[in-house]
C-alpha cells in the first residue's frame, strides 16, 4: 500500500471513530478496542493506530502507555477557545457571503432554511443537523475566500462533533431555529455586518450550550 493510500485510510478510520463518539457508541472513559475496530472496518492495526494518534492530537482520545487508548472529554476552556475562533471565521464568511451572493444563491440558501424549518417542526434532530451542516458549508462557499475556507476546514470536523451534541440541550433546538431565522432575514436584506454579528452570536450560543453540557457530565462523573 502506498503512502498516500495509507494516509487516506487512517483519515477514513479517524472519521469513523469520530462518528462513533458523536452518536454515543463510544463515550468518555471507554477503552478503544483496536482488534474490534480492525474487524469492523476491515483494516489492519496500522491505520487504526495512526487514526488514534490523529485523534489524540485533537484531544478526543487519550493514549496511555502500556494501557491503551481511551475516549477523553474536552475541557470547557478548550471548547470556548475553539468556538471563539470559529465564530470569528464563520462570522467573516457570513459577512462576505452577504456582500457577494446573487439572487439565485440566496434562493438556494432560503431553500436550505426551509428544510431546517421542516425538520425543526418534526423535532428531527439528526436531519436538522445534516441540513445545518450543508447550510453553514454553503455560506462558507459563498464567501469566495479560499484561504478562509482552508482554515475553517482544518477545524470543521471537530466543531461538527460538538455542534451535534449541543442541539440536544433543553431549549437549544428552539433557540437555533430562531437564530437561523434572524440570519436569513439579514441575508435577505443584504445587511452584511448584521449577518456577521448574528453568525458570531449563533456560534457562541452553541458554545455555551456545550460548556453547560460537559460541565453537567463532569458533575455526574464526580
Amino acid at each position: 500500500m502506498g503512502t498516500i493510500e495509507r494516509k487516506l485510510l487512517n483519515i477514513e478510520v479517524a472519521n469513523e471513530i469520530r462518528e462513533m463518539i458523536r452518536v454515543g457508541a463510544l463515550e468518555k472513559g471507554d477503552k478503544i478496542n483496536e482488534k474490534e475496530l480492525c474487524l469492523a472496518f476491515g483494516v489492519s492495526r496500522t491505520p487504526v493506530r495512526e487514526a488514534l494518534q490523529r485523534l489524540s492530537m485533537e484531544g478526543l482520545i487519550k493514549i496511555i502507555p502500556h494501557k491503551g487508548a481511551y475516549v477523553s472529554s474536552p475541557r470547557p476552556q478548550d471548547i470556548r477557545e475553539m468556538f471563539e475562533v470559529m465564530s470569528v471565521l464563520e462570522g467573516a464568511c457570513a459577512r462576505m457571503a452577504t456582500e457577494k451572493m446573487t439572487e439565485i444563491q440566496f434562493a438556494r440558501l432560503e431553500s436550505l432554511h426551509k428544510e431546517l424549518e421542516k425538520f425543526y417542526e418534526r423535532r428531527d434532530h439528526e436531519n436538522y443537523l445534516q441540513v445545518n451542516h450543508r447550510y453553514h458549508t454553503y455560506i462558507q462557499e459563498l464567501s469566495g475566500n479560499k484561504i478562509l475556507n482552508d482554515i475553517i476546514n482544518g477545524i470543521r470536523l471537530k466543531v461538527l462533533l460538538y455542534r451535534s451534541q449541543q442541539l440536544y440541550r433543553p431549549r437549544r433546538f428552539d433557540e437555533s431555529i430562531r437564530e437561523h431565522r434572524a440570519l436569513l432575514d439579514a441575508f435577505r436584506k443584504r445587511e452584511a455586518l448584521e449577518a456577521e454579528a448574528l453568525m458570531k452570536t449563533h456560534l457562541m450560543n452553541q458554545c455555551e450550550a456545550l460548556v453547560s453540557l460537559y460541565e453537567a457530565k463532569d458533575a455526574m462523573d464526580d
